[in-house]
């Protein structure tokens, strides 16, 4: 049905008395109260919460009063109603991914990314959708898809940002040449204002407003002031209003014009919840090409690059993006994108043009026309070209545009700052584009300054990474200067200040050189009538605070060298409190799908179990402003304790935060004494059960039929998994009868001289393989065997120790890697007469000698060694050039986060296509088990709910007969216990295709 937008009847608020602003703690806590007891579970005061909504990916930092996540639009309207009742500032936040300070305020937080997200309709015919203000941008564009159509502004956080934050910020996005700004997608709002008043708003005809009028209430006071605010200042407007498309700065006083309809809706885009707060939206959406390709074009320089946009635009592309060569050569320098870069023809700057079409060669045409009319340029360089048609290839172009910045956030060179933001998305016309950024590199060069520039070309709008100094008050002085000189430039171009994300605080202080104080009196007017009492998000936009107040890492920033046990250095720097600085806030953690990254928060939707809320807290903690305890503090370890140490941030984050090494650390700590900085707390039961199980599983396999049978009694059953520290949901681990070294005991380096010549490698048996599951390992040395090498095993048995990181065991642990270093490494010298490879089956084992091995032996050239020397089964048989006999079964593969992570991934693929089977590899996530995770008495729902997200509802769909293949442990009870399926290892199925060729025979 097509949605009708209504504008009721609102009766006129009775005035209240004002009671005392809640900046006082007694205010607050009576606040609190009220809002608690209202609203339960969804109010949030406490120091984690404070800690995980205090920044955004902005320079600022402000607490806020209190968060609430409302679990409703009526609970988000109470909310609103008792902050007001109690005059209490509002925030209203989706995504949090601003990066000008317009998501931080010492204001109440009312987050509605995890409730307030339903699309409420989608009407193809009128090409229209009604959404809350917590839809995710993706979510809208996936459900309109289906029907051929898209909701057209794609910031690059469209996977996690909302509507309600697009619509607050005007966001913009690769695809505006096609489809235009955010407001120009808006055809109606659905506010409600401080005060209380809940209408619908859009273009508005005279008779429309008569009605209004007439009707009386609130509405009707906020149009009568609109509509003479309008006429008072509509010649200036007119004259005084930059007529770029990318124009974001301040408020859209345009859209009142009569010419523009008198769209108040739209004149509320781009406010930044300065004004009100959005209900519900109903959008326009575009129609979506069925194939797009790009055309990749190089030249000399970006501003060559920028002088040829507007003759590309010609040609009709739906997208236009350039990037200069400083981003490429941070990745470069950081080992990232390699594959992606190689997609790039020659040039030191790049523009990528995106061609949607009917089909294939309606797309293919129009790039390649486009590319040879650049071909015949008279004027300005010939840019080298590449025409990409591929998904997987064009995704990986995008992925450079999108997350390079974010990559490249940190600087590996100690005598230089950071790349960051700070001046961020200036727009110009783009037919001046090109003589702007050299002005702009001008300013740049003159302050000392060196910069990345990257962004929408189509539309003239520039995103730019400078090394700023904001840690010292002669720093921020010169960025200050330099922020003045770069605001009188883009307006002297006739440009806006920003051209997508905003204002916020970052911005908000220079907009009267771009509108002149008549028109900053105008818009000072259109918050007061909308806003009274000042309480929407203060100090944004309009009565700004100064662009340097607030700063997050500023020059009151301490830096601290707490002694941490694992060894925290990269490229970008050395210590605990750089890896934590590793997140920018971008919030590619709160993705919905896709990778691994993270499972917590797709599972919960809370902030403070996302990768970038703990490390929010860890940043707090660090600072001991809100988070005041250090090392023993509960609100971090609260946030610690549901991350699953996946390893997905480690590989998934564009800047590679690493949160499981971070929580093992702050495990390490947290269970020391107080004395040394600790909760003096003991560790749970589980740490000794689950975490010590590679030294008390041998000892299982004593009797492992009477411990098998003790684990199944009803009675005894339960109360040992209690005492243990065990969900009593979860069936524990069968013990085999025998374990693997135990029935191959002469299988050693020392026993076994090569056979037939043949090569060696040591197999590292895990405790899993070893003591529950042999047959893995069994077929493993089959299969080896097969593939021409003789599989030996570490004449002692040794364990990595996986599963004492979380649990913070940090120095058994570390003992645990001396022996293994003592034991193996004499055998891995490659020019000595043992085994040159270290081929593992349980990538979460495996993945101690990639990474944990570096952090507790940094300095160690063994440990160097060591981890050159680990390769996973398929890597191996992938490297030795294998081919396994033909065996078509189907198959589906679910990838163990830690493999995902660390190594090559893709191995197991190329063997599956070697083995002529039908294979289907699921973007499925993390498991949900994680090592010990899942057995927790805490953790069973969500490690259920994180499986239900993507894994168990396509094993539940896949075809009969299919063989579900997953190398994890982990990830083979999980699915056993949650659908009942057995999974293979890649080695029993490799075995599966020998045996099913009789004629391939084992070798002697």
């Amino acid at each position: 049905m097509q949605t009708t937008v209504t504008l009721p009847n609102i009766p006129e608020p009775e005035p209240k008395a004002k009671p005392a602003s809640p900046s006082s703690p007694d205010c607050a806590t009576a606040l609190e109260r009220h809002l608690r007891a209202d609203l339960g579970d969804a109010v949030r005061f406490d120091a984690g919460h404070l800690a995980a909504y205090a920044a955004d990916a902005s320079n600022y930092r402000q607490v806020p009063i209190g968060v609430v996540v409302p679990k409703s639009l009526d609970a988000f309207a109470l909310a609103l109603r008792i902050c007001a009742e109690h005059d209490a500032p509002v925030l209203p936040r989706g995504g949090g991914t601003s990066q000008c300070g317009q998501t931080v305020n010492h204001a109440v937080v009312l987050d509605v990314s995890k409730h307030c997200n339903r699309i409420l309709e989608i009407e193809p015919q009128q090409r229209t959708a009604v959404v809350e203000p917590g839809v995710v941008c993706d979510a809208l564009r996936d459900a309109a898809q289906v029907h051929g159509l898209t909701f057209g502004p794609d910031p690059a956080t469209h996977s996690r940002c909302t509507l309600g934050g697009m619509i607050g910020n005007n966001s913009c996005g690769a695809h505006s040449v096609m489809s235009g700004k955010t407001v120009e997608n808006v055809e109606a709002l659905e506010v409600l204002t401080y005060d209380g008043a809940q209408f619908w708003t859009g273009p508005t005809s005279d008779a429309q407003y008569e009605s209004i009028v007439a009707a009386g209430g609130r509405q009707a006071k906020i149009y009568r002031a609109l509509r003479a605010l309008r006429d008072e200042y509509a010649d200036l407007i007119r004259s005084r209003f930059p007529t770029i498309k990318r124009r974001v700065s301040g408020y859209n006083l345009d859209q009142l014009l009569p010419e523009n309809g008198f769209n108040v809706a739209r004149a509320l885009v781009g406010t930044e919840g300065t004004c009100a707060l959005t209900l519900r939206a109903k959008v326009r959406l575009v129609h979506s090409p069925a194939v797009r390709v790009l055309l990749l074009l190089g030249f000399p320089d970006i501003y060559s690059a920028a002088d040829a946009s507007p003759e590309i635009m010609t040609s009709g592309p739906i997208a236009l993006e350039g990037l200069d060569h400083v981003m490429i050569h941070g990745l470069q320098a950081r080992g990232l994108r390699a594959q992606e870069i190689s997609l790039l023809p020659a040039g030191r700057a790049w523009v990528v043009a995106e061609f949607g079409g009917v089909d294939l060669a309606d797309a293919t045409t129009q790039a390649s026309a486009a590319g040879a009319k650049l071909a015949l340029r008279t004027i300005g360089p010939v840019p080298s070209h590449r025409l990409v048609t591929a998904p997987a290839e064009r995704t990986r172009i995008w992925s450079i545009r999108e997350t390079g910045a974010s990559a490249t956030a940190l600087s590996i060179d100690p005598t230089h700052p950071d790349p960051q933001i700070g001046w961020e998305d200036a727009a110009v016309d783009p037919a001046r584009l090109g003589d702007y950024l050299r002005d702009f590199q001008a300013v740049v060069d003159r302050h000392g300054y060196t910069t990345c520039l990257y962004g929408h070309f189509g539309d003239g709008c520039v995103h730019a990474r400078i090394t700023f100094n904001l840690r010292s008050a002669a720093g921020v002085a010169q960025w200050r200067a330099f922020l003045q000189e770069s605001a009188k430039l883009v307006v002297a171009y006739g440009g806006s200040l920003s051209g997508e994300h905003g204002d916020g605080q970052a911005r908000a202080e220079f907009l009267p050189l771009m509108y002149g104080p008549e028109l900053m009196q105008a818009m000072e007017t259109f918050k007061r009538i909308w806003d009274p009492r000042g309480r929407l998000n203060p100090g944004k936009v309009v009565n700004a605070f100064k662009v340097d107040e607030n700063l997050r890492m500023g020059p009151t920033y301490k830096t601290v060298n707490w002694q941490t046990r694992l060894d925290f250095r990269s490229p970008e720097g050395h210590g605990f409190q750089r890896a934590v600085e590793r997140c920018i806030g971008m919030g590619k953690c709160r993705s919905a799908q896709g990778s691994t990254m993270c499972p917590s928060y797709r599972a919960t939707g809370e902030e403070t179990q996302s990768t970038r809320g703990r490390s929010r807290l860890l940043w707090e903690m660090l600072q001991g402003d809100v988070i005041t305890d250090g090392w023993r503090s509960e609100a971090v370890k609260t946030a610690l304790d549901t991350c699953l140490a996946c390893k997905g941030c480690r590989s998934d984050c564009p800047t590679h935060t690493d949160m499981a090494s971070y929580k093992a650390e702050f495990m390490s700590h947290y269970y020391q004494s107080k004395s040394d900085g600790g909760s003096g707390k003991r560790r749970p039961r589980q740490a000794w059960v689950m975490g010590r199980i590679g030294d008390w599983a041998p000892l299982g396999m004593l009797a492992p039929r009477l411990l098998n049978f003790l684990n199944r009694a009803p009675l005894i059953g339960t109360l040992g998994k209690r005492l243990a520290g065990i969900a009593t949901t979860r069936a524990l681990p069968a013990f085999a009868a025998k374990s693997f070294r135990a029935s191959h005991r002469g299988l050693t380096a020392s026993a076994q001289p090569p056979k037939l010549g043949r090569p060696q490698v040591l197999l590292w048996v895990d405790t899993f393989s070893d003591n529950f599951d042999p047959d893995i390992a069994q077929a493993a040395v089959e299969v080896l065997a097969l593939a021409g090498f003789d599989a030996v095993l570490p004449d002692k048995r040794l364990c990595c120790g996986r599963p004492l990181y979380d649990f913070g065991l940090l120095d058994v642990a570390r003992d645990r890697l001396a022996a293994v270093l003592a034991e193996l490494v004499g055998k891995l010298d490659v020019g000595g007469k043992g085994p040159i490879a270290l081929v593992g089956l349980e990538p979460g084992c495996m993945s101690i000698f990639k990474d944990e091995l570096i952090r507790q032996f940094p300095d160690d050239p063994r440990a160097t060694q060591l981890r050159n020397a680990v390769l996973l089964l398929d890597e191996f048989l992938v490297a030795k050039n294998y081919t396994p006999p033909p065996f078509p079964v189907n198959v589906v593969v679910h990838t163990h986060c830690h493999q995902r992570s660390l190594f090559d991934h893709q191995a197991q693929a190329k063997l599956l296509t070697k083995m002529q089977a039908s294979y289907t590899l699921l973007d499925s996530g993390c498991c949900g088990m994680a090592g010990s995770f899942g057995f927790h008495p805490d953790h069973a729902k969500v490690s259920n709910d994180i499986g239900e997200l993507v894994l168990f509802p396509a094993l539940r769909k896949m075809p009969a007969g299919s063989v579900v293949l997953t190398n994890g442990f982990s990830c083979r009870e999980q699915i056993h216990q949650a659908l009942g399926i057995k999974s293979q290892h890649l080695a029993q199925l490799l075995r599966d295709a020998h045996h099913a060729h009789p004629s391939v025979q084992l070798p002697q």
